[in-house]
């Protein structure tokens, strides 16, 4: 049995479908299920059953030997959630609880971290264990993930032969995230506007450097990550952290211009102000370092920009479609 956490959400139900595709039915889905719009990413996939996260650890604590791994993808998410309580109880302690009984059970545990841990890539976006306790997150989010993987690190020694690998997701975007709200990515809100208005609004550079528009992100199709976490689990590399974007930095310009066309419109494109609750904290460019999740064992290429686009828009956003 694979156990997903996180499994009704965005990327977790992506998950759940990816491993469905490659034979695999036996999935326990792990979430907290309260929310009809997210359960819905569920619907018609093969699972051996769902269980509320409360209730897990100690499952997992009776029921272990029937476990072959753990994908572990649930977490609060929302950047601009303030309260360090919440995240020390939805992402840091719950996950280390998790941790620890996979460390003692031998049981592979994979789990995801994210870019946002890199801050405002101060020391750049190198996924080398030596410089990880260095990062500066800019919020609380960012800073929850950042202290799992501190900590993962001084654990590392004492996992067992179960193995490990955590995942600094950069800019994840595609089908399953229309439950996510202002968290959504922003080919989702720039698709949707474009559909009620027929032009998109972008947010404007506030620094001297940045041309409006020029604002660089590593976007990664959610296709691509749960590509990326399907080899982990099979292959067993190397543990450690490793990046997951596609190590290729692209505008929001470009994004924009891509989803008009995704949508066979011409760009009509203007700029806003970016939010004042999230300026200061705003980052303006993150790229992968990706030889990490190479010398891995990981080949395949990633999804380009455009492409991922138009499969997203076409296929999925345009009638609301689940993968």
């Amino acid at each position: 049995m694979i156990v997903v956490t996180g499994a009704a959400g965005f990327i977790g139900s992506c998950m759940v479908k990816r491993l469905n595709d490659a034979g695999y039915p036996d999935i326990l889905a792990v979430d907290d299920f309260s929310r009809p719009d997210k359960n819905r990413n569920l619907e018609g996939k093969q699972l051996w059953g769902q269980m509320h996260r409360l209730n897990f650890v100690r499952w997992l604590e009776r029921n272990h030997t029937d476990v072959d791994a753990v994908i572990h993808l649930g977490a609060r998410t929302d950047t601009t959630e303030q309260s360090k309580a919440i995240f020390d109880e939805l992402n840091l302690e719950y996950s280390r609880a998790l941790w620890m009984l996979c460390a003692g059970f031998d049981i592979p545990f994979l789990y995801a971290s994210s870019a946002a841990t890199y801050g405002l890539g101060e020391i750049g976006y190198d996924d080398n264990h030596a410089t990880i306790p260095q990062l500066k997150p800019l919020n609380p989010y960012g800073q929850s993930k950042q202290d799992f993987d501190v900590w993962v690190l001084e654990q590392a020694p004492k996992m067992g032969d179960g193995g490990w690998a955590g995942f600094k997701f950069f800019n994840v975007y595609g089908p399953n995230e229309y439950h996510k709200g202002r968290m959504a990515s922003v080919i989702f809100h720039t698709a949707r506007q474009i559909k009620a208005t027929g032009a998109m609004k972008l947010f404007r550079s506030h620094r001297p450097d940045y041309q409006d528009g020029a604002q660089s992100r590593d976007f990664i199709y959610v296709k691509d990550v749960v590509d990326v976490l399907l080899h982990f689990m099979e292959k067993k590399p190397a543990n450690g952290i490793y990046n997951l974007g596609t190590g290729q930095a692209r505008t929001f310009l470009d994004l924009a211009v891509g989803t008009f066309r995704a949508l066979d419109l011409e760009p009509q494109i203007s700029f806003i102000d970016t939010p004042a609750d999230i300026r200061d904290t705003y980052q303006y460019f993150t790229q992968a370092e990706m030889g990490k999740i190479r010398a891995a064992g990981y080949t395949e290429p990633f999804i380009g920009l455009e492409e991922g686009i138009a499969d997203y828009v076409q296929r999925y956003l345009k009638e609301e479609l689940l993968w």
